[in-house]
């Protein structure tokens, strides 16, 4: 099972790669040139969305569970600028190579961070690996790397569980919450930019941090259903992550405790 390096993503838009593809009056702010693109997004679909290659990454949040421990942690503006927090996280897979796990990784996290890497001139040749690398072990990533959709190396669990049908995916706060798990509070990823220009940057991370355990806790529960766990292992799990997150002590913890009622034991679930 070890180790395993749950992620998720934050981002905000390139205002000055959007400047530079628009030729933009240097005098705008960031919030008229953002809106500028959200206007322009809109009258192309009718969404704000704004495509991958212009979404710029201002948090990655981790959890890292190893035999050993479980870390949480988040790479992040203003500490790291974005070559630096994505070339972080890479060098992270090149050192542990995880399993990574993730909630809609494939279909958002990953293409952002290929994106965005190539843009700073990351490296990252572990991730990149298709079994025709220098590494010892490069031939085994030939049946399971990180960039097939049907390996397993990179778990996205949205993806699988709607058996790779878009139209059915599903919300990993519904899903966290009809489980039993907190899920998101008091923030989504549709409020990240507006908190940006408030200057809540620590409220972007700490939201970013409990989408992660978010998905690790829903892991465990795919993992008990896939045989992976037995029952016992599963709740002994569960156990051990609400006393590392008390252990941590911090408001977002605690907030993400209090919402987290205890749980029955899964032998008696209906």
């Amino acid at each position: 099972m070890f180790p395993v390096l749950v992620f998720d993503i934050e981002t905000i838009p390139d205002v000055a790669g959007v400047r530079r593809l628009y030729n933009l009056d240097a005098a705008l702010s960031d919030a008229e040139v953002a809106e500028l693109a959200f206007q322009q997004r809109r009258a192309q679909n009718g969404s704000d969305f704004l495509p991958l290659h212009l979404q710029r990454i201002a948090v990655i949040s981790c959890a890292l569970r190893t035999a050993k421990d479980l870390k949480v942690w988040s790479l992040a503006e203003p500490e790291q600028h974005e070559g630096e927090i994505i070339q972080r996280f890479f060098d992270g897979i090149e050192r542990f190579t995880p399993q990574l796990v993730s909630w809609n990784g494939g279909g958002f996290d990953l293409p952002v961070l290929h994106y965005r890497g190539l843009i700073h001139g990351v490296a990252a040749p572990r991730y990149w690996d298709f079994g025709d690398g220098d590494f010892a072990d490069s031939r085994d990533f030939k049946w399971n790397n990180y960039i097939n959709r049907y390996h397993t190396r990179h778990l996205d669990l949205m993806d699988l569980l709607a058996l790779y049908q878009p139209r059915a995916n599903a919300p990993l706060d519904d899903l966290a919450k009809l489980i039993g798990f907190p899920g998101k509070l008091g923030m989504d990823g549709g409020k990240v930019w507006e908190a940006w220009l408030a200057g809540e940057i620590a409220g972007i991370r700490d939201y970013c941090e409990t989408d992660v355990i978010n998905t690790y806790l829903v892991s465990l529960r795919f993992r008990l259903m896939r045989g992976e766990l037995t029952k016992t292992e599963y709740e002994a799990e569960i156990a051990y992550v609400r006393a590392e997150l008390a252990r941590l002590d911090k408001p977002h913890w605690r907030e993400f405790l209090a919402a987290w009622p205890p749980a029955p034991a899964v032998d008696t679930l209906p």
